[in-house]
């Protein structure tokens, strides 16, 4: 008994002692399963435990600029480079991407497939008065829908509002809700693959150039929060854009397909 004691007072005392970041983070990213993925082999190399925080994009941010992080992994560019502008973060890496989707009633009945444009997809959904649900979270994948209904010329404040439906919830919790009232909204493709309650649900719409979903990584400036663990941060930063991490993205996969794609420029 006493060296049973012994030895699990050490475990705590090591685990305690053990060095640890934290990681202001997009859900997509961690819905998807790539940390679950990825972390364990960079804890096992370094001994660092890294800590995610998923939020939506919005809230990432804003608690990155309250200093509660180390590490910022989301997927908004022009809310990054204020990030950076503003004096919050150090350097915005770019690590990797997916593509946005949009996603309905696999039977199509209004034929979205055939569409040329998200322009011509949105205008469907207005149009046909289609169910839609927006996140209406603030987070990376809102800001996109909000882009694309304006690069349509839509204004969402004047569409019926039973039928542009604000979820206010995450990715997961938006799309089981698409799946029980066999709506369409727009999701990452990496969330879309991991997610298990689609029902008769499909994706409709993808593969144009706006809907690109660039994922970049920045260290918090230590300037503005002198806590930040700045050394521990810029390691697992420089190590998602090396050959080792750029090639572990890769590998990630979910029967049989790739979430997302390593695109550093180093």
């Amino acid at each position: 008994m006493l060296k049973k004691i012994i030895f699990l007072f050490a475990i705590s005392n090591f685990t305690n002692a053990s060095e640890f970041l934290v990681v202001q983070s997009t859900t997509s990213t961690s819905d998807s399963g790539l940390y679950d993925f990825l972390l364990p082999i960079y804890e096992k190399k370094t001994g660092i435990d890294v800590r995610v925080v998923a939020v939506g994009t919005g809230q990432a941010i804003k608690n990155a600029k309250n200093g509660d992080g180390d590490l910022l992994i989301v997927h908004s560019e022009e809310d990054e480079k204020d990030f950076i502008l503003k004096g919050y973060g150090v350097e915005r890496k770019e690590f990797m991407y997916n593509d946005f989707i949009i996603i309905g009633p696999k039977s199509d009945p209004e034929n979205l497939k055939a569409k040329n444009s998200i322009k011509d997809v949105f205008n469907t959904i207005k149009i046909k008065n289609l169910p839609f649900l927006t996140r209406g979270d603030n987070s990376g994948t809102h800001k996109k829908e909000v882009s694309l209904w304006k690069s349509a010329q839509i204004e969402t404040s004047k569409l019926d509002q039973k039928y542009y439906i604000d979820a206010g919830r995450g990715m997961g919790a938006t799309l089981n809700m698409a799946a029980s009232m066999d709506a369409y909204t727009i999701t990452d493709r990496g969330t879309w693959l991991s997610f298990n309650n689609k029902q008769d649900l499909g994706v409709l719409f993808s593969g144009v150039p706006p809907l690109h979903n660039q994922y970049s990584v920045i260290v918090i400036n230590p300037e503005k929060h002198p806590h930040v663990k700045y050394e521990l941060a810029n390691n697992l930063s420089n190590w998602l854009i090396s050959d080792e991490g750029q090639k572990l993205i890769s590998k990630y996969k979910i029967m049989g397909q790739q979430l997302f794609f390593p695109n550093s420029s180093k």
